[in-house]
């Protein structure tokens, strides 16, 4: 996928390997290095140059400028969205990914709200919303995952203040039988062109806590609640192995577009992160 658009060398220093270049973006997404941090990286640590084939005989490191401009590249030509589509068709091969349900969620990202920086504004494509009693200043990344094993097949990101629900019905990847949301997706039904999949929402939490489970059929209507959210669940893991494994907390760019590529690929990396013990084994 990249190779066509990876320069050709024919002057000058040749370039590195696409492989290694690829090998050192996803050790600076796993890690959370910017560009400098990963050049000086890959000269204090023996096991990140030999993760990216840097220690057979190679003379010389790629610098910050070099990793900047892969990295440019890849974002470019919309390469993130195509590895995420790379590694879910070969998990997909290995039948680690079912296509009869998705569950959808989105969660917040924080970005840097101080204007002490040279434009002396905030990012422009962020913006500020409230959940609870906090407000937060933001993007939010939007997944579709399949239910039965929650793995990524679908990540778009937006400001911070969109509503969940206006890229619900982007993030179905059109084979669902079912769709398992929570209560930010209420009325998600009353949208044109759902399609044929059947929406299960959960019910709003003040809805919910009047049920009385003393009454049969409120206590039928509870025990349907749990079994969604039993399913519905599944979409948290991939959020928390993007912010717990792999640290993820704040944008590092400005721009959606910037930052968007970035989340996609990390959750390309989680999905193989999750799945390593069943790609083991197989």
């Amino acid at each position: 996928m990249i190779e066509p658009h990876y320069p050709k060398g024919k002057t000058g220093r040749p370039p590195f390997p696409v492989a290694t270049m690829l090998q050192i973006h996803f050790l600076q997404q796993w890690f959370g290095l910017s560009d400098p941090a990963m050049e000086e990286a890959l000269y204090d640590v023996p096991l990140y140059r030999e993760f990216a084939g840097l220690d057979g005989g190679m003379t010389r490191l790629p610098d910050e400028t070099t990793i900047l401009r892969f990295r440019h590249l890849l974002e470019a030509h919309g390469i993130a969205a195509q590895i995420l589509a790379v590694v879910n068709e070969l998990l997909n091969e290995k039948g680690l990914m079912l296509k009869a349900g998705s569950a959808v969620d989105a969660t917040l990202i924080a970005a840097p709200s101080s204007t002490k920086n040279g434009s002396g504004t905030r990012d422009p494509e962020m913006q500020s919303t409230q959940k609870g009693r906090n407000w937060y200043f933001g993007m939010k990344a939007h997944i579709g995952v399949d239910a039965e094993s929650g793995i990524v097949h679908t990540v778009i990101g937006t400001a911070a203040n969109e509503h969940d629900i206006n890229a619900a019905l982007a993030l179905l990847h059109g084979e669902e039988t079912d769709v398992y949301a929570d209560a930010g997706y209420q009325g998600i039904e009353k949208r044109k062109q759902t399609g044929s999949a059947r929406w299960h929402v959960a019910m709003r939490p003040g809805k919910r806590r009047k049920l009385n489970l003393k009454d049969p059929l409120d206590a039928i209507y509870d025990k349907i609640e749990r079994l969604k959210a039993g399913i519905r669940a599944k979409v948290e893991h991939p959020f928390r192995i993007l912010k717990r494994q792999f640290g993820y907390l704040k944008t590092r760019y400005r721009g959606l577009a910037k930052n968007t590529a970035q989340i996609t690929t990390l959750f390309a990396l989680g999905n193989l992160w999750m799945m390593r013990k069943a790609l083991r084994k197989a």
